[in-house]
């Protein structure tokens, strides 16, 4: 059994930057049994009354150059930092990094691919990559991000979804703008970035070895058993915000968000309008 040392250090970091005013939690309720009466979406209410606005003029700080070193869980080879999300939606909910300005609307490069691995070696659960903020994504510095999760438990809400997902079986636009392979991370990282390379250009957001950039925003998830692209057109609408978590089966409600609109025609119509 693998010791998880850097499950272990995020939540010892975790305790460490809660109490010295570091690191905040998201506060959330479950309320899906209010809207959905399937196990397959969780959906849960989000408390916003502790987030500050930023009163700041001119340019955005990159929070990732420099990271406090306060929630600096390790260095990940020679190119990569592991660090814990400052706004966590679970605790040790963590960030992979790259050291220097990488940016986040990439391709994904061998040496992401090699730090990804070279972490689930040791630390395992749902990765997953906005590539831009039409994909949810919060920072243009280059980040994947992870959600531990242990060996017998449920990867995501929507596992069972895409490990059956196949033409015929879902609607046309959902198959039209989603792509999913069985993945093994015991691959040669070559096999491993080649199916990114494949995923990418099958679904048509672009060739890495050609595209300076891809085509257009995506979102990752990535397990030990499969991994799934999917194709974005918008993040923001009738009044969520969805990113790659959006789709693994995990959204959250605000008091913008339309829930009459979420409550007639379900979560999977919703995330739909986002593709």
């Amino acid at each position: 059994m693998r010791r998880e040392i850097y499950w272990e250090k995020a939540l010892e970091k975790t305790k460490i930057s809660i109490d010295k005013g570091h690191l905040f939690p998201l506060s959330t309720i479950d309320i899906t049994k209010e809207f959905y009466d399937k196990n397959d979406f969780l959906i849960r209410r989000l408390d916003t009354s502790k987030f500050k606005r930023d009163v700041n003029i001119g340019p955005r700080i990159n929070p990732f150059n420099p990271w406090e070193k306060i929630l600096e869980i390790g260095k990940i080879g020679q190119f990569h930092h592991l660090i814990l999300n400052k706004y966590p939606v679970q605790l040790g909910h963590i960030l992979l990094i790259t050291n220097k300005w990488m940016p986040q609307n990439g391709w994904l490069d061998l040496n992401d691919w090699k730090a990804i691995k070279a972490v689930n070696k040791d630390t395992s659960g749902l990765w997953f990559f906005n590539s831009s903020p039409l994909a949810g994504a919060s920072q243009p510095h280059r980040h994947i991000q992870l959600l531990r999760r242990s060996h017998n438990e449920n990867i995501c809400p929507r596992e069972k979804w895409f490990l059956n997902f196949k033409k015929g079986e879902v609607n046309k636009k959902l198959f039209k703008n989603i792509i999913v392979k069985s993945f093994d991370f015991s691959c040669d990282i070559n096999n491993i970035y080649e199916n990114y390379m494949d995923l990418s250009r099958n679904i048509g957001i672009g060739d890495p070895l050609i595209d300076n950039k891809p085509k257009k925003p995506y979102n990752l998830l990535i397990t030990n058993n499969w991994i799934a692209l999917i194709k974005r057109s918008n993040d923001k609408l009738y009044g969520f915000s969805v990113n790659g978590l959006g789709f693994a089966g995990y959204l959250l409600v605000t008091e913008k968000s339309d829930t009459r609109y979420l409550k007639l025609n379900g979560p999977e119509k919703l995330l739909e309008n986002f593709l």
